[in-house]
């Protein structure tokens, strides 16, 4: 991609999603999360109501009158974007890819994490860890980070969850929030990686899917490759029975992951490229 219309399109994708960050997402963010614990903010004199088990004996022996420990929640928390780069992301027959889908809802996730003073990182990964960038904070590290999404150009092509989440339980030795946003072209079994990953991380599973992905025009014989493995081959739709063949293999597939998501208690969505991805991210913070 050349590097004017790369950077035209990372201005886009930031004045849209800080503008909803601004507008829906800060309140769902912060009331989804919570902070690693209680950290001690102030002391204050005692007042009726308050748990005898927060006195500040010294400073209450020290001012002759009882005084309380006043403790807040730490909300700085470390933010991890898992993004699947693999050939399947780069399609797309609505306005943007599912790789460019995948940016703004990475982007919308890190704006939001950034007003709350988090840590965000990312891993690019297709049928194996592509690139980890480090969690850092700050508008410039976040747009380093949207450049990379749209431009990063993978080494493999293939999709596998497993060592996704493999790779950042090894690699995140600290509990951290991890949005995980593929479109689960994965027919392996991953539910065990992912479940030792969500018991030592707060796991979200976000899909992306493109309508055509999912079902198929009648426009009579077409040319189709499959974008992960580069088999090529002719299709009949006009005919109705590949159509319903076609959704019922792709409906499996999500089925599929569905339940190995349910399974390891990850809560998910699933967006598609020619809709308004707000609602269904609204849903899924505001459910946990």
């Amino acid at each position: 991609m050349e590097t004017t219309e790369l950077l035209r399109k990372v201005r886009r994708i930031e004045i849209k999603t800080r503008a909803l960050t601004n507008n829906i997402f800060a309140g769902e963010y912060h009331s989804a999360f919570k902070g690693r614990g209680m950290s001690f903010a102030e002391v204050r004199e005692y007042q009726p109501g308050d748990d005898v088990r927060d006195i500040d004996w010294n400073v209450t022996a020290r001012l002759n009158r009882p005084h309380v420990k006043v403790f807040e929640e730490e909300r700085e928390l470390t933010v991890m974007l898992l993004v699947d780069v693999s050939r399947s992301s780069d399609f797309g027959t609505a306005e943007r890819t599912q790789r460019e889908l995948s940016a703004e809802i990475a982007a919308t996730i890190a704006f939001s994490a950034m007003q709350n003073n988090d840590k965000v990182g990312v891993l690019f990964f297709t049928d194996r860890p592509e690139r980890f960038i480090p969690p850092k904070k700050g508008r410039g590290h976040i747009l380093y980070i949207i450049r990379e999404l749209l431009d990063f150009e993978p080494q493999g092509s293939r999709t596998d969850i497993g060592a996704a989440v493999e790779y950042l339980t090894r690699v995140m030795t600290k509990r951290c929030i991890t949005f995980l946003i593929s479109d689960f072209i994965d027919r392996s079994d991953y539910s065990r990686p992912m479940m030792i990953a969500a018991r030592k991380h707060d796991l979200v599973g976000i899909r992306v899917a493109d309508r055509r992905a999912v079902e198929l025009p009648a426009v009579g014989l077409i040319k189709v490759e499959d974008a992960e493995t580069g088999h090529e081959c002719y299709i009949d739709t006009d005919s109705r029975r590949v159509r319903e063949q076609y959704a019922k293999g792709w409906r499996q597939l999500r089925e599929k992951g569905d339940e190995q998501m349910r399974r390891c208690g990850v809560d998910h969505t699933t967006v598609m490229t020619d809709e308004d991805y707000v609602r269904p991210l609204k849903k899924l913070l505001g459910g946990r």
